[in-house]
């Protein structure tokens, strides 16, 4: 049922969203400090690469043309793709391990972002939430912290619950969202997956379902995950009961999004950085995005007001 998006294979795909207005796929590949972009027919496209100073960790688009990018030490703005990098907001962490990570916009035109601990020693991520609307002075307030990898973060269709996943724990949260006052509460386990199993290898990956990492909400209010080591992309429902789970043909999916005309088509970034010889010649397609059809439209993409 997958299909590969024609010379779209990168180190580790990430954060795509589908351009309405330009009837584009948009994603980053984060090791590769790059930005990708579809054009012409998805069907068989030309992909436009544009080198970054830094990893990228998520992509947005915004209202008055143009993107959003978080990078590791902060959030920049271009105007148009392949455009001069300007600075919104600074980030505090020390840029020698935590860089941002995960992220999207809602339906109001912030952008949320969540950051990554590359040591991996601390529970020192962080949720961010930035506000720029209507041209306002931005402000990058923090939302939820206690987490290594920020990841799975999605909204709900109606705007009431916030989605966010901690990888290493295996753990997705959700939370009760007022979007107009911008606060969260009622925290609770949304989904626990089952942990690594003791001794597992990648040599030998049964027995392991993977965790969590990007995700993307679709229309009927269903939580689609890309299990990180997986091989897999599972949809949860509202109540995060497990209805489905999709073999993937590469064992590290990394991010969901939906796209095409009717946004029924589902496309699916992954990644080959870093994984064993024998694992990619056994899923060439490893780190290329891959698209289906699926039978439930997803939500648009949330533009960034500033």
């Amino acid at each position: 049922m997958w299909q590969t998006l024609s010379n779209s294979q990168c180190e580790l795909g990430e954060s795509p969203f589908w351009h309405p207005q330009e009837q584009s796929l948009y994603w980053l590949d984060i090791p590769g400090r790059a930005a990708l972009r579809t054009r012409g027919d998805i069907a068989d496209p030309r992909i436009e690469r544009w080198p970054l100073p830094t990893e990228p960790g998520c992509i947005a688009p915004a209202r008055r043309g143009g993107l959003v990018i978080a990078l590791r030490d902060g959030i920049y703005r271009a105007h148009e793709w392949g455009g001069a990098l300007q600075p919104v907001v600074r980030v505090d962490h020390d840029v020698r391990t935590m860089r941002f990570n995960d992220g999207k916009c809602d339906a109001y035109g912030r952008l949320w972002v969540g950051s990554i601990n590359e040591a991996k020693d601390a529970a020192s991520a962080k949720l961010y939430c930035l506000d720029a609307r209507g041209g306002r002075e931005p402000r990058l307030a923090v939302m939820q912290e206690g987490v290594t990898t920020a990841n799975g973060l999605a909204f709900s269709p109606d705007a009431r619950t916030l989605y966010w996943a901690d990888t290493p724990t295996h753990l997705v949260r959700a939370w009760d969202w007022e979007p107009q006052a911008n606060t969260l509460q009622g925290e609770r386990v949304f989904h626990r997956f089952a942990a690594k199993p003791e001794g597992w290898t990648v040599e030998q990956p049964a027995g392991y379902g993977g965790r969590p990492d990007g995700a993307s909400v679709d229309a009927r209010g269903n939580y689609w995950a890309a299990m990180y080591e997986g091989a897999q992309l599972v949809r949860l429902g509202p109540d995060g009961a497990l209805l489905d789970a999709l073999p993937v043909p590469a064992m590290c999916p990394t991010m969901p999004c939906f796209g095409g005309e009717d946004l029924c088509t589902l496309f699916l970034t992954t990644a080959r950085h870093g994984r064993p010889p024998a694992e990619l010649a056994r899923l060439p397609d490893s780190g290329s995005v891959l698209h289906r059809r699926v039978d439930a439209p997803g939500l648009p993409v949330a533009f960034f007001d500033d």
